[in-house]
Protein backbone atom coordinates (compact mmCIF):
# COMPACT_ATOMS: atom_id res chain seq x y z
CA UNK A 1 0.00 0.00 0.00
CA UNK A 2 1.40 3.81 -1.28
CA UNK A 3 1.38 6.30 1.50
CA UNK A 4 2.34 9.91 0.73
CA UNK A 5 5.20 11.30 2.84
CA UNK A 6 6.07 14.99 3.46
CA UNK A 7 9.83 15.75 4.21
CA UNK A 8 10.47 19.20 5.90
CA UNK A 9 14.04 21.11 5.87
CA UNK A 10 15.51 23.59 7.88
CA UNK A 11 19.16 24.26 8.98
CA UNK A 12 21.05 26.18 12.04
CA UNK A 13 24.29 27.10 12.13
CA UNK A 14 25.85 29.55 9.18
CA UNK A 15 26.83 27.46 6.15
CA UNK A 16 29.64 30.10 4.77
CA UNK A 17 32.73 28.93 5.30
CA UNK A 18 34.65 32.60 5.56
CA UNK A 19 33.82 32.67 9.29
CA UNK A 20 33.32 29.89 12.12
CA UNK A 21 31.97 30.80 15.22
CA UNK A 22 33.92 29.82 18.30
CA UNK A 23 30.58 28.84 19.65
CA UNK A 24 28.94 27.64 17.14
CA UNK A 25 31.15 25.97 14.68
CA UNK A 26 28.44 23.42 13.22
CA UNK A 27 26.25 23.60 9.98
CA UNK A 28 23.49 21.21 10.34
CA UNK A 29 20.46 20.78 8.09
CA UNK A 30 17.64 18.68 9.53
CA UNK A 31 14.42 16.70 8.07
CA UNK A 32 11.24 15.95 9.29
CA UNK A 33 9.22 13.08 7.56
CA UNK A 34 5.67 12.98 7.86
CA UNK A 35 3.32 10.13 6.71
CA UNK A 36 0.09 12.50 5.41
CA UNK A 37 -2.32 11.66 8.42
CA UNK A 38 0.39 11.99 10.80
CA UNK A 39 0.92 15.50 9.37
CA UNK A 40 -2.67 16.71 9.43
CA UNK A 41 -3.05 14.95 13.44
CA UNK A 42 0.12 17.19 14.35
CA UNK A 43 -1.23 20.33 11.95
CA UNK A 44 -4.24 19.76 14.19
CA UNK A 45 -2.65 20.06 17.11
CA UNK A 46 -0.28 22.84 16.84
CA UNK A 47 -2.89 24.96 15.53
CA UNK A 48 -4.90 24.86 19.15
CA UNK A 49 -1.55 25.42 21.01
CA UNK A 50 -0.91 28.39 19.01
CA UNK A 51 -4.39 29.45 19.71
CA UNK A 52 -4.51 28.62 23.85
CA UNK A 53 -1.02 30.82 23.67
CA UNK A 54 -1.46 33.75 21.19
CA UNK A 55 -5.44 33.52 20.34
CA UNK A 56 -4.24 33.20 16.50
CA UNK A 57 -2.50 30.31 14.73
CA UNK A 58 -0.36 33.09 12.80
CA UNK A 59 2.18 32.78 14.67
CA UNK A 60 5.10 30.70 13.49
CA UNK A 61 7.09 28.91 15.93
CA UNK A 62 10.66 29.84 15.50
CA UNK A 63 13.57 28.26 17.85
CA UNK A 64 15.49 31.45 18.24
CA UNK A 65 12.90 33.78 18.67
CA UNK A 66 11.66 31.32 21.42
CA UNK A 67 14.74 31.29 23.13
CA UNK A 68 15.56 34.37 23.29
CA UNK A 69 11.86 35.41 24.07
CA UNK A 70 11.67 37.99 20.99
CA UNK A 71 8.31 39.06 19.15
CA UNK A 72 5.40 37.07 20.11
CA UNK A 73 7.69 35.04 22.33
CA UNK A 74 7.78 38.16 24.85
CA UNK A 75 5.25 36.39 26.72
CA UNK A 76 7.84 33.90 28.17
CA UNK A 77 9.05 36.62 30.22
CA UNK A 78 6.21 35.16 32.41
CA UNK A 79 8.21 32.05 33.88
CA UNK A 80 4.63 30.20 34.99
CA UNK A 81 3.60 30.75 31.12
CA UNK A 82 6.77 29.63 29.93
CA UNK A 83 6.99 26.41 31.86
CA UNK A 84 3.24 25.61 30.54
CA UNK A 85 4.33 26.89 27.12
CA UNK A 86 7.02 24.24 26.93
CA UNK A 87 5.38 21.57 28.85
CA UNK A 88 2.88 21.80 26.18
CA UNK A 89 4.77 21.90 22.82
CA UNK A 90 7.06 19.20 24.24
CA UNK A 91 4.43 17.16 23.98
CA UNK A 92 2.97 16.96 21.07
CA UNK A 93 6.22 16.76 19.52
CA UNK A 94 6.94 14.01 22.12
CA UNK A 95 3.32 12.46 21.15
CA UNK A 96 3.81 12.77 17.01
CA UNK A 97 4.63 10.20 15.20
CA UNK A 98 7.62 11.33 12.66
CA UNK A 99 11.60 10.37 11.35
CA UNK A 100 14.22 12.52 11.85
CA UNK A 101 16.97 13.10 9.49
CA UNK A 102 19.96 15.75 10.28
CA UNK A 103 23.63 16.18 8.22
CA UNK A 104 26.26 18.36 10.54
CA UNK A 105 29.37 19.85 8.89
CA UNK A 106 32.03 20.73 11.34
CA UNK A 107 33.05 23.91 10.06
CA UNK A 108 36.62 23.71 11.54
CA UNK A 109 37.56 20.27 11.29
CA UNK A 110 36.25 20.54 7.74
CA UNK A 111 38.01 23.10 6.58
CA UNK A 112 41.32 21.65 8.45
CA UNK A 113 40.79 18.74 6.64
CA UNK A 114 40.03 19.84 3.13
CA UNK A 115 41.61 23.65 2.65
CA UNK A 116 40.79 25.60 -0.03
CA UNK A 117 38.94 21.90 -1.51
CA UNK A 118 36.72 22.09 1.15
CA UNK A 119 33.43 22.03 -0.46
CA UNK A 120 29.86 24.10 0.71
CA UNK A 121 28.38 22.26 3.88
CA UNK A 122 25.15 23.11 3.09
CA UNK A 123 25.96 20.64 -0.18
CA UNK A 124 27.16 18.25 1.52
CA UNK A 125 24.46 17.99 4.31
CA UNK A 126 22.03 17.69 1.52
CA UNK A 127 23.35 15.01 -0.58
CA UNK A 128 23.85 13.32 3.05
CA UNK A 129 20.25 13.63 3.91
CA UNK A 130 18.75 12.99 0.71
CA UNK A 131 20.14 9.40 0.76
CA UNK A 132 19.53 8.88 4.14
CA UNK A 133 15.81 9.61 3.50
CA UNK A 134 15.72 7.15 0.37
CA UNK A 135 17.46 4.25 2.70
CA UNK A 136 14.47 5.73 5.23
CA UNK A 137 11.49 5.34 2.94
CA UNK A 138 12.89 2.13 1.41
CA UNK A 139 12.73 0.74 5.05
CA UNK A 140 8.90 2.22 5.82
CA UNK A 141 7.34 0.75 1.97
CA UNK A 142 8.85 0.48 -1.62
CA UNK A 143 6.70 2.24 -3.60
CA UNK A 144 5.98 5.56 -1.67
CA UNK A 145 6.84 9.23 -3.05
CA UNK A 146 7.95 12.05 -0.80
CA UNK A 147 7.33 15.80 -1.13
CA UNK A 148 10.23 17.98 -0.15
CA UNK A 149 9.86 21.25 0.90
CA UNK A 150 12.64 23.71 2.11
CA UNK A 151 12.74 27.04 3.83
CA UNK A 152 13.89 29.96 1.17
CA UNK A 153 16.77 31.80 2.29
CA UNK A 154 17.70 34.33 -0.15
CA UNK A 155 18.22 33.89 -4.46
CA UNK A 156 21.39 33.34 -4.37
CA UNK A 157 21.37 30.46 -1.86
CA UNK A 158 18.21 28.95 -3.41
CA UNK A 159 19.68 28.48 -6.50
CA UNK A 160 22.61 27.04 -5.08
CA UNK A 161 20.83 24.61 -3.70
CA UNK A 162 18.50 23.68 -6.46
CA UNK A 163 21.59 23.04 -8.05
CA UNK A 164 22.83 20.77 -5.65
CA UNK A 165 19.99 18.72 -5.85
CA UNK A 166 19.47 18.86 -9.39
CA UNK A 167 23.19 17.02 -9.30
CA UNK A 168 22.21 14.92 -7.12
CA UNK A 169 19.32 14.06 -9.22
CA UNK A 170 21.35 13.57 -11.97
CA UNK A 171 23.93 11.32 -10.94
CA UNK A 172 22.41 10.07 -7.57
CA UNK A 173 24.91 10.01 -4.25
CA UNK A 174 27.53 7.77 -3.14
CA UNK A 175 24.88 5.06 -1.94
CA UNK A 176 21.94 5.84 -3.83
CA UNK A 177 21.74 5.61 -7.77
CA UNK A 178 19.61 8.53 -9.90
CA UNK A 179 17.10 6.28 -11.02
CA UNK A 180 15.92 5.31 -7.38
CA UNK A 181 16.25 9.39 -6.56
CA UNK A 182 13.69 9.87 -9.33
CA UNK A 183 11.51 7.22 -8.52
CA UNK A 184 11.09 8.09 -4.78
CA UNK A 185 10.76 11.75 -4.40
CA UNK A 186 7.74 13.65 -6.30
CA UNK A 187 8.47 17.20 -5.92
CA UNK A 188 11.07 19.82 -4.35
CA UNK A 189 9.46 23.41 -3.39
CA UNK A 190 11.07 26.41 -1.89
CA UNK A 191 8.55 27.82 0.67
CA UNK A 192 8.98 31.11 2.69
CA UNK A 193 8.86 31.44 6.34
CA UNK A 194 5.35 33.44 6.11
CA UNK A 195 4.28 30.90 4.57
CA UNK A 196 3.75 28.79 8.00
CA UNK A 197 4.05 25.68 7.25
CA UNK A 198 3.85 23.88 10.65
CA UNK A 199 6.14 20.97 8.84
CA UNK A 200 8.83 23.56 8.65
CA UNK A 201 8.20 24.97 12.26
CA UNK A 202 8.83 21.62 13.43
CA UNK A 203 12.01 20.88 11.32
CA UNK A 204 13.40 24.54 13.03
CA UNK A 205 12.23 23.29 16.11
CA UNK A 206 14.03 20.21 15.71
CA UNK A 207 17.12 21.36 14.35
CA UNK A 208 19.17 23.20 17.13
CA UNK A 209 18.45 20.88 20.18
CA UNK A 210 19.95 18.27 17.40
CA UNK A 211 23.04 20.51 16.33
CA UNK A 212 23.29 21.30 20.23
CA UNK A 213 23.86 17.45 21.16
CA UNK A 214 26.53 17.62 18.70
CA UNK A 215 28.34 20.06 19.79
CA UNK A 216 27.75 19.22 23.28
CA UNK A 217 27.14 15.88 23.94
CA UNK A 218 27.06 15.63 27.45
CA UNK A 219 25.20 18.34 28.23
CA UNK A 220 21.46 17.24 29.31
CA UNK A 221 19.08 19.44 27.26
CA UNK A 222 15.18 18.83 27.17
CA UNK A 223 14.80 19.67 23.87
CA UNK A 224 17.06 17.00 22.61
CA UNK A 225 15.26 14.07 25.25
CA UNK A 226 11.99 15.14 23.72
CA UNK A 227 13.02 14.00 20.13
CA UNK A 228 16.11 11.68 20.78
CA UNK A 229 13.42 8.74 19.89
CA UNK A 230 12.45 10.25 16.78
CA UNK A 231 15.86 10.01 15.43
CA UNK A 232 16.15 7.66 12.46
CA UNK A 233 18.33 4.17 13.39
CA UNK A 234 19.08 0.58 12.65
CA UNK A 235 17.59 -2.35 14.07
CA UNK A 236 20.13 -1.56 17.19
CA UNK A 237 18.80 2.00 17.98
CA UNK A 238 22.12 3.20 16.74
CA UNK A 239 21.51 7.10 15.20
CA UNK A 240 25.33 7.87 14.27
CA UNK A 241 25.80 8.07 10.09
CA UNK A 242 21.70 7.01 10.10
CA UNK A 243 19.57 9.64 11.27
CA UNK A 244 22.69 11.72 12.46
CA UNK A 245 25.60 12.36 10.61
CA UNK A 246 28.72 14.66 10.92
CA UNK A 247 31.00 15.57 8.66
CA UNK A 248 33.98 14.90 8.45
Amino acid sequence: MSHDYYFFMDETGDHGLSFVDPNFPLFLLCGVLFEKSELIKLEKNINQFKIDFFKTTNVILHSKEIRKCDGPFQILFDLELKKKFYQQLNEIISNSNFTIIGSGVDKDKHIKKYGKGAKDPYSLSLSFVIERLIFCLDSQDKISTVNIKIERRGKKEDLQLLDQYNIILDRGTYFVSSDRVKTRINKFEFNYKKDNIIGLQIADLCAYPLARHVLFPNEPYTSFDVITTKIYCDNKGNTDGYGLKVFP
